[in-house]
């Protein structure tokens, strides 16, 4: 019994033959894959049907059957391996042609040209657009009407090469397999197409689920981020507006107010940036960089929020300590961690924040004596 890694590898090198007949979704349009995995079972069938319809004594029969081989073959190379598209006027009217002939010369309503005939309707409806759709079925629709009509009054056009019987029975079975055939490669076809397309769909959906999310993830982070400066001026303005700035507090006040502003607005910068790279995709952008320098910024804005609550903010940061980061990132955290430290940390408290070389790795510790989270909730 085969083993069922072999049985693989001869299944993905059959595939990678198909898809080298018929060529990859990537270069070629789905009613075009159609084509040539039709014209291929077309040729494999019609040069089956040559030496047997000459066998038979079908002798037009098998005249047809090659006028296919070789239409197909040149219509599936040009497709194929020159770039140019089928044309489906030559196709669709080389179809009647060949049709009505064989019609007349193979038993008329009594042989099997009527089993192939919508079967053939069937690849023009999948390799041509669908605005052509409806005037194709006009045209064969009149044709086979024509067809019939025309024996029904002038019977002695038709030939009859097969006698009644076995004879038919042969007829018949030899031609099922055309329509068979080609309606199993257009479902497939149209079934596979579905599948791609319903997929493609719920990924898309699940993609723009996530998307959601993380929009509103950081729009929390910025309206967390932008609340506490936005409210320091705020009471600055309500001060002036009370007057109760005296000109002596009014140049600390103002220097302290414009270096958060400044360390605001450029938080809000790289917020921003950061925030669309994040919109199009998560991107990490690693860089070296000197830790202190980084940090420095939303240390000073912090620790002016810590005193506020007279915290005692500090920090051990080596100035020559280099890391490898994402620097908005980076700041990101830091900076969230910080401000819960200082939002449940008592009056009076203190926070620390540390940063040390571990095993060729940096650790950042925050450290604070809030009352933290409890046991069970961590």
């Amino acid at each position: 019994m085969p083993k069922p890694n072999l049985i693989n590898q001869y299944l993905k090198r059959k595939n990678r033959f198909w898809f080298e007949l018929i060529g990859s979704p990537n270069a070629f349009s789905i009613e075009s894959r159609i084509f040539h995995s039709i014209s291929i079972g077309l040729i494999v069938l019609a040069i089956i049907y040559v030496p047997y319809n000459l066998y038979a004594g079908l002798y037009v029969a098998s005249l047809s059957a090659f006028i296919f081989i070789l239409f197909f073959s040149y219509q599936y190379y040009c497709s194929r391996f020159c770039g140019k598209t089928h044309s489906n006027t030559i196709f669709a009217f080389t179809g009647l042609l060949l049709f009505s002939v064989n019609y007349f010369s193979n038993s008329g309503i009594n042989g099997s040209t009527d089993l192939i005939w919508p079967a053939y309707l069937l690849i023009i409806f999948a390799i041509s657009p669908y605005h052509q759709h409806l005037k194709w079925l006009i045209v064969y629709l009149l044709c086979f009407l024509a067809l019939h009509f025309i024996e029904y009054y002038y019977p002695i056009l038709v030939k009859h090469p097969f006698s009644a019987g076995k004879g038919q029975f042969i007829d018949r079975i030899t031609a099922f397999p055309l329509p068979v055939f080609v309606i199993y490669i257009i479902i497939k076809f149209i079934r596979r197409g579905y599948d791609k397309e319903r997929n493609a769909a719920e990924e898309k959906a699940a993609a723009l689920e996530i998307s959601n999310i993380e929009k509103n993830k950081l729009m929390s982070i910025i309206s967390h981020d932008l609340r506490t400066p936005l409210i320091n001026i705020q009471n600055y303005l309500a001060l002036l507006n009370d007057n109760e700035v005296n000109s002596l507090e009014r140049p600390a006040l103002e220097k302290s107010l414009l270096n958060t502003t400044n360390n605001t607005i450029e938080m809000l910068s790289n917020l921003l940036h950061w925030s669309k790279s994040q919109m199009e995709g998560p991107i990490v952008n690693l860089t070296e960089v000197n830790l202190l320098k980084v940090l420095l910024g939303t240390l000073k804005m912090e620790k002016m929020q810590a005193l506020k609550k007279d915290i005692t903010l500090n920090y051990n940061i080596s100035p020559h300590l280099t890391v490898v980061a994402d620097v908005d990132m980076l700041q990101l955290v830091v900076r969230n961690l910080i401000s819960n430290a200082v939002k449940f940390t008592p009056n009076g408290g203190f926070i620390h924040i540390d940063a040390q070389l571990v095993l060729h790795e940096c650790k950042i510790t925050v450290t604070d004596n809030g009352k933290g989270i409890p046991i069970n909730k961590q």
